[in-house]
Formats: structure tokens, sequence, C-alpha cells
């Protein structure tokens, strides 16, 4: 009996265990974005085309230094025409094919978010546009002010490293390189 007693006590503290851990992995936040604003900038010789979209969403895991964004493609507005959205959307984007444009990875610097201030970090990962996944290194402004995270990154996409082929007929007017800024708040 006295050797049950002692087999059964010592099967007593994995719950403890168990609550311990459940407790702290609930204590780790990551920080989120539902509505983040991505604008991409086209400035070739016959036209400047400008369209954005405030439907970015991404997430940081501070404990992990990783990191995940995406946005569908079709979301994005304010083109010079509906046409010209129209163009960007079934031959250029395709997005019936490929409906999102995502950047994932690994954060370089090891980062404290939860401590206020700004900060510049470069974040290594996967740009996946147009079905074709490039590793990039970006650079980005991260600051926290009262505990959210104001996330900022300029960056250029060459149109040709995504496989987006541009006709002979509007060269002109669409640029070889689109200059991407990304500006987004995140929150625990």
């Amino acid at each position: 009996m006295k050797s049950f007693m002692k087999t059964k006590s010592r099967w007593l503290w994995i719950p403890l265990v168990i609550t311990n851990i459940t407790c702290t992995l609930a204590q780790i936040a990551v920080y989120k974005c539902e509505n983040g604003k991505v604008l991409l900038h086209s400035d070739a010789s016959l036209e400047v085309i400008q369209a954005r979209c405030n439907k970015l969403k991404g997430v940081i895991d501070p404990v992990n230094q990783t990191f995940a964004w995406s946005v569908e493609v079709r979301f994005f507005e304010g083109f010079n025409s509906p046409l010209q959205r129209e163009h960007f959307n079934e031959n250029y984007m395709e997005t019936g094919k490929y409906p999102k444009a995502s950047f994932s990875g690994k954060i370089i610097e090891k980062t404290d978010f939860s401590q206020p201030g700004l900060k510049i970090i470069r974040a290594k990962g996967k740009l996946n546009i147009h079905g074709v996944e490039q590793e990039r290194i970006l650079k980005c402004q991260v600051e926290n002010k009262g505990g959210q995270l104001f996330i900022k990154a300029e960056f250029t996409v060459p149109v040709a490293d995504h496989n987006i082929a541009i006709p002979k007929i509007v060269h002109q007017k669409i640029a070889e390189e689109i200059k991407v800024t990304v500006d987004a708040i995140m929150i625990e």
C-alpha cells in the first residue's frame, strides 16, 4: 500500500506542471495587425500609377523572432481608372490564380519588442508575389508606443523577379520596379 501511495503522489505534480506551462504559454503574446496599409507606386516614363490596400494582415512572434504578412491582391484600389484595376487583377497579377501576396520569415536582430522606442530591424524571409517566392532581406522601422507596434517599411519589387509580364505596348506605362510602402499598427 505504501508503495502504491508513493507512486500515486509522484503523479500528482503532473497537473501542476501542465497548468504552469499552459499559464506561461498564455502569457506569451504575439502582435497582430488586421488592417495595415500597403501602397504600390509605379513611376514609368509615360504614366504614374498608385494603388493602395488597407487590409494587410500580419503577426509577429516576439519570442521566436518570426513574422508573417499577407494581403489579398484583389483589394487594391485607387488606380487611374477602373480598366487599369481590371488589367492589374486579370492580366498582370492574375488574382484568380494567385490571390495573395505574402512575406514571412525571421527577424535578423534579436529584438525586445516590449521596450518602448524606435528600432530599425532587418527581416529575412520569403516574399511570395504572383506565385513566385524570392528570398529577401527587408529593412523596416518598428516603434513601440504605448504597447502598440508601429511598423513602416519601403522596398522595391522588380516585376521580372516574380514572372509578371509587361507587354511591349504598355512597357512605358508600367515601371520595371514597383515601390512598395507598408504602414501598420500591431497590437498584442
